[in-house]
């Protein structure tokens, strides 16, 4: 539960959610945030929500998708029956995942690299006739920054490869139900025809990278599982809570 002290919600809707808990006890943790506490902030950056949207809640399965779950209705107020109703509705399993996702930006195919939000990365991704790589990255991520010079010379040196598409997402606001990021930098290649994918452990060079494309994923590719074991010094997601 996102709550503000300053604006009173403890006062307005605590006491109501300790009840509400109560029934849920060893099976749903409940948890207040004080969004007053700037420490706070990435806790909000991580459920992809705005100050201005609090008071609110969410659910998140903390599991290795870390699944989230917004409510359609105000659950804080009233006598607590809203929310056990969506709390019921998630230990169900009749809750549709919440996925994060950007505004797709109007010039997001200008550059050589071209961005994707959530909501044009199957159009552009499954294209039957083209070959896509993609860099998932996370912006406070170290290792993606090193890349991006790189990657920006490699999608240059395709450029007029009309089978090649080099394009990148940020993964901490662009959430996708078909595939879970673990670590930061990951590069897949989404091969034309059958859409398979295939998952880069190489160098991150702009040889290596080429190499990659050129041999259609053979130089490069991960072994089964060995994306999972991949370098430990890859940054990864940060839970915040």
């Amino acid at each position: 539960m996102f709550l503000s002290k300053e604006a009173g919600h403890y006062d307005s809707y605590l006491e109501i959610q300790k009840k509400v808990a109560a029934d849920y006890r060893d099976r749903v943790l409940f948890v207040s945030i004080n969004t007053d506490d700037e420490d706070h902030g990435r806790i909000l950056e991580f459920f992809g929500m705005k100050k201005d949207e609090v008071p609110a809640a969410r659910v998140i399965r903390l599991a290795e998708e870390m699944a989230k779950y917004k409510p359609t209705t105000d659950v804080l107020g009233g006598d607590g029956s809203e929310m056990k109703t969506f709390v019921d509705e998630f230990l169900a399993g009749n809750l549709k995942q919440h996925l994060l996702g950007q505004e797709l930006p109007e010039d997001w195919d200008k550059n050589p690299v071209k961005v994707l939000v959530a909501s044009n990365f199957d159009e552009v991704v499954f294209h039957p006739e083209k070959n896509v790589l993609v860099e998932f990255y996370a912006p406070w991520c170290g290792h993606c920054k090193q890349l991006a010079p790189i990657y920006d010379k490699l999608a240059e040196k395709f450029i007029d490869d009309n089978t090649v598409v080099i394009a990148k997402i940020d993964s901490t606001v662009n959430e996708l139900e078909h595939t879970k990021i673990n670590s930061f930098p990951t590069i897949k290649l989404y091969k034309k025809g059958d859409n398979k994918v295939i998952e880069y452990s190489g160098e991150r060079t702009l040889e290596g990278l080429s190499r990659f494309l050129e041999t259609d994923g053979e130089y490069g590719q991960s072994a089964p599982n060995e994306a999972e074991e991949e370098d430990e010094d890859d940054d990864k997601p940060k839970d915040e809570l």
